[in-house]
């Protein structure tokens, strides 16, 4: 089988990119196409913190994924939804993983990531038997665009619909802007394991998702 003539130099690049503070790379001909080719397999992405500047999926290999401390309880039965590590802990925990100059930056981000908690109320005064769950996650990676300050996309499952009966899961992954990728769920069971295997996934390009058989928006 013949060896790519270029693998030598994309390593090269993607080697530069990483000893560089700014993800730089020189702006001739032959770095930039070495950078489309690393940009085609995935390779490297934009980087979210440095304008034109890159970042490597080896390097954010190497980042943590940041989802409810005890879901594994929740999954097997052990707790019930309603102690599952709040979405405002999860963020705050993404944001102190941060180098300190990312943070405010990040917090920022918290009302677009987390969104407004919802009120559910009684109507006519009947009693309120749903309770829907909405559980976010932050895995490194890229999309469309850049994802939220140090790399990250943000995600989250969450029902729709009136009650489990009538409605939906769905598990969203987004960048830090409208690039995002969806997948809808028969069971909270399906969806959570879905979303395991998203988490496994990173890092990862939204488009990447699709062979686990998300949509993009």
């Amino acid at each position: 089988m013949p060896q790519d003539p270029h693998a030598q130099f994309d390593q090269t690049v993607l080697d530069m990119i990483e000893h560089s503070p700014i993800g730089a790379v020189p702006n001739t001909p032959s770095y930039q196409d070495a950078l489309k080719r690393l940009y085609a397999t995935h390779q490297a992405y934009a980087d979210a913190d440095h304008k034109d500047g890159h970042v490597t999926a080896r390097s954010l290999g190497r980042l943590s994924s940041f989802y409810a401390g005890n879901l594994d309880a929740f999954v097997a039965g052990q707790i019930e939804v309603e102690a599952l590590e709040s979405n405002a802990s999860i963020f705050s925990r993404y944001v102190q993983s941060l180098p300190a100059d990312r943070r405010v930056r990040a917090e920022s981000c918290r009302v677009m990531v987390i969104g407004k908690p919802a009120h559910h109320r009684a109507k006519h005064g009947a009693e309120v038997v749903h309770d829907p769950l909405h559980t976010l996650f932050l895995v490194p990676g890229a999309g469309p665009h850049p994802g939220l300050p140090g790399n990250y996309l943000h995600g989250a499952v969450f029902h729709i619909g009136a009650d489990d009966a009538t409605g939906s899961w769905v598990v969203h992954v987004h960048d830090a802007d409208d690039g995002a990728a969806l997948l809808d769920a028969p069971t909270l069971p399906e969806a959570l394991t879905r979303m395991q295997e998203v988490l496994a996934s990173a890092p990862f390009h939204l488009s990447e998702l699709e062979a686990l058989g998300f949509r993009s928006n």
